[in-house]
């Protein structure tokens, strides 16, 4: 019986370290692909969601007063 103790010992060691081998290698290479991916910042930001109208003029006139 303490045979087959150690064995699965032996084999649950040998699962660890095929996992955890194949887990760094996956961690590589995805790190390398984002690391890889190009960033595009803008020219300019775009202002399409800010108008400044007359209720928004009116306000800030109010904060200066």
């Amino acid at each position: 019986m303490k045979k087959q103790a150690s064995d699965m010992g032996r084999r649950q060691l040998l699962k660890a370290l095929a996992l955890g081998s194949a887990a760094g290698a996956v961690a590589t290479v995805s790190s390398q692909t984002l690391a890889a991916t190009p960033t595009v910042a803008p020219s300019e930001p775009k202002s399409e969601n800010y108008r400044e109208t007359d209720h928004i003029r009116n306000y800030y006139a109010s904060l200066n007063n």
